[in-house]
């Protein structure tokens, strides 16, 4: 019966929604309400073999190879596992469970031998090369000629013109790697899920109310009523160490937090970061390079490691030096307090924040009260409307599907002519199941090539979940992260390209864009129509603003500190033999010969440094936001020596035509030239942390 047993598997594949085009409004939309972990499996694998099959439909064409007739088919192919990997990610990211990562479990090594099916297929390499170097000898126009630059180095970078046992190897590298990086990130998922504190009420010294309110709210949804919950999550951790008066406590959130995936149990991750960084280094040198950051680099605008270097160690002594003040002012307050105290990791958070209501007379739990979600994002409506021309509309509940009840959706469309731009999805709090931090993705992307559609964008932060009619209040870093992950968004929906590639981004600009829209929330309008107390509705008073802006360069000692001591590890975990590499030992020596100062840690440890080790993304990248922070430093003072200032139309104008709608069908240093007329220098970011400019630069 096979005949039977063949159409019973079609009608299966038929069945799975997450297989099927996307419909109803906006030009079809993902069926999130009705997506089953159970469904996962059987769809990747259907829509990965309909993709080989696409690509088998390219290679067998017996036409020479042409731009027409292999890179617009390849461009077009894969739209069912595009939609499928949506579902997928959200999954992954936003509502995990232990089903669902057992799938992934089974998936991931199979997801790298489909990648590795493309990357590695020579027939269809073959013709890329064609067009490539036809293209070499007569150009095509630029987007064309865009496309097929890039989708040859890919491939090329991806091993395609190896010999036949090194591709061999190679992938079989990629399919190890892929399940270390997918142990990686559900070991951390599992380490802040594990370790969750419990307060009582003598222990919420300090502790804001609307901190206490969520906590307990937290600790009753958790089965313990009565109690306090204090999660494994940056946005817990946080607000705790900047508040609470109980040390001991303190030290012990901190120790959660900081020890996530390093706790030698079931979930430690440093044998898996010495097995990922030996087989990065394999798989690199068997395309001819040194290590993984000369070949990752290659196509970043650092173009190789030591430009990265470079850059990190100009601005890394004025981070010391200005730590070692703000210990002083901390250590300065601790004693003159009788607490009989060295300043340690657990205390910084803590007496920064009394030395800034010294030195500034600036309260951050007060700055909280004029910081309330729903204004805030009217503020990033308002400015996506200030410089974009779009408008946001709340989409009816019912006629959008969404994944989790706090998702809300709203319609983009242009102010003037009415056009539909896109969605916009927000999934703003923090549950279990959903990955720590803020991010943002689509669902679906624009590109002429596939119909111009409309854009389907969202963000994802972790804000704690109020107790029920209480107000979402969240910290001024946190409402810049809001504004930064909107930028992401708008980059996504700006988007003016004609083929899918150009999508693609360049790890150490895609931030520029998203740094350079945090500018927007202190600027007049956005506080004197947003920013306001959630209580009276006043505008948040002058002098409060005052103080917000002359502590701008407050504790940037800290946040520079802890951001470059990962960026520098990143790069010195990639520039090193892996057999000379004990992470525990190898952070520990490389962090001292550095001059890491003792009261400050890195803002992401090696065994939950997730953006470097459960993926590729950020690997020998997390200098990237530095690098972008120049550009995004150098573009605010272009705004704010414009006529209008942040919201000059020319500028606007500029901004969007040359930073965001091109994506990557320019070159981003060229991009960056249109913009400003000149390339970035250093000098702006030293003045926005308030460092010394370098003396050649003056």
């Amino acid at each position: 019966m096979p005949g039977y047993a063949q159409e019973q598997n079609q009608q299966q594949h038929m069945d799975n929604i997450l297989l099927a085009e996307w419909t109803g409004p906006y030009a079809g939309v993902p069926a999130f309400d009705k997506m089953k972990v159970e469904l996962v499996k059987p769809a990747m694998l259907k829509a990965m073999d309909s993709h080989l099959a696409e690509i088998d439909n390219i290679t067998s064409n017996p036409e020479p190879a042409t731009f027409e007739n292999t890179i617009v088919p390849f461009e077009q192919s894969g739209d069912m596992l595009d939609r499928v990997f949506t579902y997928y990610g959200i999954f992954s990211s936003n509502i995990s469970s232990p089903e669902f990562r057992e799938v992934q479990r089974e998936l991931s090594p199979e997801i790298s031998e489909y990648s590795s099916k493309i990357s590695q297929n020579s027939a269809l390499f073959e013709r890329i090369k064609t067009v490539f170097e036809n293209s070499q000898e007569h150009p095509l126009p630029a987007p064309e000629q865009r496309v097929i630059d890039l989708i040859y180095e890919e491939f090329a970078m991806e091993g395609a013109n190896l010999d036949k046992d090194d591709k061999k190897r190679y992938a079989q590298i990629n399919k190890e790697l892929s399940k270390l990086y997918t142990k990686f990130s559900n070991n951390v998922l599992a380490e802040e899920e594990n370790y969750i504190v419990y307060l009582n009420e003598d222990e919420l010294g300090g502790l804001p109310e609307s901190f206490v309110k969520a906590a307990a709210s937290t600790a009753k949804d958790n089965g313990k009523p009565g109690k306090y919950a204090i999660t494994n999550t940056r946005s817990a951790m946080d607000p705790f160490l900047t508040y609470s008066d109980h040390r001991k406590l303190r030290e012990k959130v901190w120790s959660n937090y900081y020890s996530r995936g390093d706790n030698n149990d079931e979930f430690d991750n440093n044998d898996i970061i010495k097995k990922i960084l030996t087989l990065r280094d394999e798989r690199v040198e068997l395309l001819g390079y040194d290590n993984f950051a000369q070949w990752r680099l290659q196509n970043r605008m650092a173009k190789n490691p030591e430009n990265a270097m470079e850059l990190m160690k100009a601005v890394w002594p004025a981070a010391l030096a200005r730590v070692e003040e703000e210990v002083k002012d901390m250590q300065a307050v601790a004693d003159r307090e009788g607490a009989n105290i060295t300043i340690k990791p657990w205390d910084y958070r803590y007496y920064a924040e009394k030395v800034r209501k010294e030195k500034y007379d600036l309260d951050s739990e007060e700055v909280k009260q004029y910081l309330e979600l729903g204004n805030l994002t009217q503020a990033l409506f308002f400015t996506a409307g200030e410089l974009f021309n779009f408008e946001f509309k709340p989409v009816e509940e019912a006629s959008v599907p969404v994944f989790h009840k706090d998702v809300k959706v709203w319609e983009v469309t242009d102010k003037d002519s009415g056009e539909l731009i896109g969605l916009w999805y927000l999934d703003p709090f923090a549950r279990q199941g959903k990955r720590s931090g803020a991010w943002a993705t689509t669902y679906r992307s624009y590109s002429e090539l596939e119909g111009a559609k409309p854009v389907l964008a969202s963000n994802n932060s972790n804000f704690i979940e109020p107790a029920p009619g209480e107000p979402v209040l969240v910290s001024w870093d946190d409402a810049e992260t809001f504004f930064h992950e909107f930028g992401h968004a708008l980059h996504f929906l700006a988007a003016d390209i004609k083929y899918p590639t150009l999508n693609s981004g360049v790890r150490d600009y895609t931030e520029f864009q998203s740094q350079l829209l945090e500018r927007w929330l202190a600027t007049d309008k956005v506080i004197n129509r947003f920013l306001k107390h959630h209580k009276t509705g006043e505008v948040i008073p002058e002098e409060l603003v005052a103080k917000i802006k002359k502590a701008a360069t407050f504790n940037q000692g800290f946040a520079t500190t802890e951001f470059l001591a990962s960026a520098l590890m990143d790069m010195k975990y990639h520039t090193t033999d892996p057999d000379k590499i004990e992470p525990r030992v190898f952070e520990k020596e490389t962090l001292d010969e550095l001059g890491m100062p003792e009261e400050i840690v890195m803002r992401h440890r090696s065994p939950h440094f997730g953006h470097i080790f459960s993926g590729e993304g950020y690997a020998t990248g997390y200098y990237g936001y530095l690098w972008a922070d120049v550009l995004t430093s150098d573009a605010t003072e272009a705004f704010a020596e414009a006529p209008g200032g942040f919201y000059d139309e020319n500028m606007a104008e500029k901004l969007v035509k040359y930073l965001f709608a091109p994506r990557n069908a320019m070159d981003p240093a060229k991009a960056y030239r249109k913009f400003r007329g000149r390339d970035a220098k250093i000098d702006a970011l030293m003045r926005d942390r308030g460092f010394p400019v370098p003396e050649t630069n003056k």
